[in-house]
């Protein structure tokens, strides 16, 4: 009977969740810690809710809310594994740097999946020349410098994707080298009836701008070149059709107001040269008396001043 009601109120908080949350990361808590999990929470408190919990229990009320909410669908295929889930609607940007905001440092361990690659720095270890053999075994270049051990060149000791081994965890151990963080990850994200993978809330606005008008652009070409009109192609067509308009009244008789003063230029371009200079010229030469206009009343304001001042001496 209480197993019974645990999954009602399950699928009650699931429902809710739902309901009022238009985005979820779907996350993955491989190696998170209680810990970790206790300030994750509290980092999203008032701004997302974190919901863990049988992948069973959550396909199976899934599947009973797409009868209502069949974009819900796109879920399942993430649910595998251990993952969870963090419903908001705040600015997914945001929520996910809260995410990735928890990690911590850990220890190699052997078996371990690496999370990334692995690097022992150049430098002294500061041990014994005893154990030279082990480093020989590993393949990493030492010489012996003031009695100490001492790494002569960076070396990648494991690649990302890669199970550490166990004489790797050993040595870096040994080095006080802890290498991988452990924290919330982010299998895939949905918002508003959409999953898709995390790096596309990397794209900024200006990439998808530019993105967008590029193929604005492309269409246009296309639709002018196959003659077949289309939004992006008819402001082209218009200007293009004008243009056409004009050659033809420049070849012919034919003309209207607009065309008549471009028609005028061509046929006397030394009237239009020589009033050009001149309306320049007529333009330079108002400027002084401009200003010689302007004296008088910089020299009325002075009086003024003066005048003003002398009322009070």
């Amino acid at each position: 009977m209480g197993v019974k009601t645990n999954k009602q109120e399950y699928f009650e908080k699931l429902k809710g969740l739902l309901e009022d949350n238009k985005s979820i990361f779907i996350v993955t808590v491989d190696n998170v810690s209680s810990q970790q999990m206790h300030e994750i929470r509290s980092s999203l408190r008032g701004e997302g809710v974190v919901l863990m919990g049988k992948n069973t229990m959550v396909r199976r009320a899934l599947r009973i809310l797409m009868a209502d909410y069949p974009e819900y669908e796109r879920l399942l295929p993430h649910v595998k594994g251990n993952v969870g889930f963090v419903f908001t609607n705040e600015d997914l940007k945001t929520i996910r740097e809260k995410i990735f905001a928890n990690k911590v440092a850990a220890p190699a361990r052997a078996g371990a999946i690496a999370p990334g690659d692995v690097y022992v720095p150049a430098g002294n270890t500061g041990m014994e020349p005893g154990k030279t053999s082990f480093f020989q075994a590993l393949g990493i270049p030492t010489k012996i410098a003031r009695g100490t051990i001492e790494i002569t060149n960076d070396l990648k000791l494991v690649e990302a994707g890669s199970k550490v081994g166990a004489s790797e965890a050993t040595l870096l151990n040994m080095l006080n080298i802890s290498p991988f963080t452990y924290g919330m990850g982010i299998a895939q994200v949905y918002d508003q009836g959409q999953v898709f993978a995390p790096s596309v809330l990397d794209i900024e606005e200006s990439q998808l701008l530019k993105t967008f008008l590029s193929a604005v652009n492309t269409i246009a070409t296309i639709s002018l070149a196959a003659n077949y009109p289309t939004l992006p192609s008819v402001a082209h067509s218009l200007v293009n059709s004008y243009k056409k308009l004009i050659a033809v009244a420049l070849g012919t008789e034919y003309s209207w107001e607009a065309i008549d003063e471009l028609k005028d230029r061509i046929a006397n371009p030394d009237a239009y040269a020589a009033a050009a200079p001149a309306a320049a010229a007529a333009s330079s030469s108002d400027a002084p008396a401009a200003a010689k206009a302007d004296e008088p009343e910089e020299e009325a304001e002075e009086s003024d001043e003066g005048g003003f001042g002398d009322m009070f001496d």
